[in-house]
């Protein structure tokens, strides 16, 4: 937020351990302990919690922060599975409004500014609230989609959220096999790398769809279609949508028992 212009000023970040609060405050924004003093008077609060201690936050919040003579702030959770009834129930003020909520599912290249994300609203939230979540949001994520339902989430989490753990397993794979046949560690790392760096530059700038790429680089009877036909006898489509939707049922799960508490 602060290399894309925000005013430092205008953050305060509510961080328990020490060590971390002392890296935060180096960027020359505000920090503190209490949440509820980082929430007083903001427009935007972003949770970024653990789902398991979302609700004794958001109770905090609800009960301390959130003042019954104005608009409560819009609340931005990034918390995996929590619903957003959940986090309007615990929310609720002392004068028993809910705040307006906005979902967001990330990923961790948001930590490059290169993130992907996933973002759900309901009509709580007003447009210029949007427009400002927008805002915030794109300082860290390069797509940014928003679903028409909340549920969709759960697909984002199985396609992007969980996605980079697949992409870094695959690329853990080609390494090993690399070095099976010969070579380093190191060659095979970096090469590997470099591949998988060059192929997604090739998808997100280029305007061919990934099938067609993949046409591209398949020559008839060479050694792309060779590794393509072992990928298919092994079933790859489905290796693939079998993990994307566990992570997806995995999500939902998360939502049920967490919302339970």
């Amino acid at each position: 937020m602060v290399n894309k212009g925000f005013d430092k000023k205008h953050i305060t970040v509510a961080e328990p351990w020490e060590v971390n609060r002392k890296k935060i405050s180096e960027l020359g924004v505000q920090v503190t302990t209490d949440n509820v003093e980082a929430a007083d008077g903001a427009d935007v609060i972003i949770l970024a919690v653990k789902p398991q201690v979302a609700k004794t936050v958001c109770n905090e919040l609800g009960q301390k922060a959130f003042k019954d003579d104005s608009a409560p702030p819009v609340i931005v959770s990034i918390c995996a599975g929590i619903t957003m009834s959940s986090l309007k129930q615990w929310s609720i003020s002392k004068s028993g409004k809910a705040p307006p909520v906005v979902r967001v599912m990330p990923n961790t290249p948001a930590l490059l500014g290169e993130g992907a994300s996933g973002v759900y609203a309901d009509d709580s939230v007003s447009q210029a609230q949007r427009k400002q979540v927008t805002m915030l949001l794109q300082s860290v994520s390069r797509s940014l989609e928003w679903v028409d339902n909340e549920e969709l989430l759960d697909v984002v989490t199985g396609v992007s959220g969980s996605g980079p753990a697949y992409f870094f397993a695959l690329v853990e794979h080609m390494v090993s096999s690399g070095v099976k046949l010969g070579l380093s560690e190191e060659q095979a790392t970096r090469l590997a790398s470099q591949t998988c760096l060059g192929a997604g530059k090739m998808l997100v700038e280029g305007s061919e769809s990934p099938s067609q790429l993949r046409k591209n680089v398949t020559s008839p009877n060479g050694t792309t279609q060779a590794a393509l036909e072992s990928f298919e006898s092994s079933e790859f489509a489905g290796i693939v949508d079998k993990a994307v939707r566990a992570a997806n049922d995995r999500a939902a799960e998360l939502g049920a028992e967490l919302g339970k508490q």
